[in-house]
């Protein structure tokens, strides 16, 4: 049986509930009074005032153990009808229904109490553990990712500078090469660092403004031309899409770590390709290379915070794809991953938005 907390009923319901369960039971037993004795009545109201104790908080359960008590003596205590008792037995069994109701009703909700204070140590306990690996995990992560682009940045600038030293103008555009893209490798695990604590601190807020996508993504793609040099990205713009109203500084973080996703788990050659369209009050875009595709059974765990893939190279911190998911579902959409059948993967997404065809007017 699924336990009622308070945090599902509030005290006024839990009243209610409470109240007019006793009255129903105490009717049933009313009308089979002349096959139940007063006493049987008594556990079965009693029983009913332990059964609420378990599910219900402290302050109904009392008014109810106080309420059946009442019953009792007023419907089922003889001189019936009243509150009199004659009988010094009937007196004892009243006192004691009364007692045993309250201390019930009161131990009953301690012993929950200490139930939850208990578990909720072990969940911050849980909790602890857990951050501490996940900690553990992100440094070990995130200081390689960052030691490596630095270090190529230090070694590359150190011998443009070293005097006496003469580079010749093809070696300087390889160093500067190097620089540009360990700048862009830096840059953007910064970035996932920085998106990560917004997604984690709960202080992310959507700003949400017309938005040229095909523009957004035409961005993206230039500043990460440096590391697709052995790749190709294919996107061909549309006539007469719209302006989409998104966060446009989510929806370049969002696009960013999925091209960059490709192109870092891809090997040499891939073609990326990604697409835009609109259908019924739906902006769809999709990112899908025909790589080596993803293991079926990690297809689901792609998303999941500093998880890689188990055979994927050497690079990135596991934060990228969790990002895009978390940037996704800020925005009401959704997005999914799978295996194209002719081979690499796709990511899809799907996010509401309103439309202004502006966009096209100016266009004509």
């Amino acid at each position: 049986m699924k336990r009622l907390t308070v945090k599902v009923y509030s005290i006024e319901k839990q009243s209610i509930i409470s109240i007019t369960l006793v009255l129903l039971i105490s009717a049933l037993c009313f009308l089979s009074s002349q096959w139940i004795d007063y006493r049987i009545t008594a556990l079965i109201l009693l029983m009913t005032v332990s059964v609420l104790a378990v599910l219900f908080d402290i302050f109904p359960v009392l008014i109810t153990a106080i309420l059946s008590g009442l019953i009792l003596n007023f419907f089922f205590i003889k001189p019936l009808f009243s509150f009199e008792i004659t009988n010094t037995e009937d007196v004892l069994l009243f006192m004691m229904y009364i007692i045993i109701a309250l201390v019930n009703a009161v131990l009953t909700f301690k012993i929950r109490e200490s139930e939850n204070k208990a578990r909720e140590k072990a969940r911050d306990i849980e909790e602890k553990i857990k951050t501490i690996k996940l900690y553990n995990v992100l440094l070990n992560s995130i200081s390689h990712e960052l030691r490596t682009p630095i270090a190529t940045i230090i070694g590359a600038v150190d011998l443009l500078k070293e005097k006496g030293t003469i580079v010749s103008a093809e070696n300087q555009e390889v160093l500067l090469d190097e620089i540009d893209k360990a700048s862009i490798r830096l840059n953007q695990q910064v970035e996932n660092l920085l998106n990560m604590s917004r997604l984690d601190t709960g202080i992310l807020q959507l700003k949400k403004d017309w938005c040229d996508t095909e523009e957004l993504i035409n961005s993206v793609i230039q500043k990460l031309v440096p590391l697709g040099s052995n790749h190709i990205i294919f996107f061909k713009p549309k006539e007469n899409l719209p302006f989409f109203k998104l966060d446009t500084g989510l929806m370049e973080e969002i696009m960013r770590n999925l091209i960059y996703n490709a192109l870092l788990y891809t090997p040499k050659d891939t073609i990326i390709e990604i697409d835009i369209k609109y259908e019924i009050s739906t902006c769809i875009i999709s990112v899908s290379d025909n790589g080596n595709g993803l293991p079926e059974d990690e297809i689901q765990l792609v998303f999941d915070k500093f998880y890689r893939l188990q055979k994927s190279k050497s690079g990135g911190s596991g934060l990228g794809l969790s990002i895009v998911k978390g940037f996704v579902e800020a925005h009401d959409g959704t997005i999914e991953l799978e295996n194209n059948t002719t081979g690499g993967a796709k990511f899809t997404l799907k996010l509401p938005v309103e439309t202004s065809y502006l966009k096209n007017l100016k266009n004509e």
